[in-house]
């Protein structure tokens, strides 16, 4: 087999997860597409290392050991994922990345002159209750 069906196809799946990790508003979703990311580097691993051993005599199979490596880490990185994004769906109410871009902060006033007018309809207030 040659080299270049395991890479075509390891390029398009990269790509798929590329598209994915950019497009998807769904944190779930861009993990599954991390995921696809790191199994197309798998392959071109694994298909190297195949297509480097026809060459050699000793072949010590380091691309199929590194990709077991990257499985193991990839397995980690899902859980830790996967509990971070339900711990923030719990507490948020919400998996959209974009609404989750300012989760330090709580959400900001309109501008300089909004602190003035909070600060205007605080007085107001005290003004009323004191009526």
């Amino acid at each position: 087999m040659h080299l270049a069906y395991p890479a075509v196809l390891a390029a398009l799946l990269f790509c798929t997860g590329l598209y994915g990790v950019l497009a998807r508003r769904n944190a779930i979703l861009v993990l599954m597409s991390v995921e696809l990311m790191l199994n197309a580097v798998n392959l071109n691993l694994v298909a190297f290392d195949v297509w480097l051993s026809k060459a050699a005599q000793d072949t010590l199979h380091s691309g199929q050991a590194l990709t077991l490596f990257t499985i193991a880490i990839a397995a980690a990185e899902i859980g830790i994922g996967l509990a971070i994004v339900l711990a923030v769906h719990r507490n948020r109410g919400t998996s959209d990345i974009d609404k989750l871009r300012d989760t330090a902060e709580g959400p900001e006033a309109d501008g300089p002159d909004s602190d003035a007018a909070a600060a205007q309809a605080d007085r107001a207030g005290k003004a009323e209750a004191t009526a």
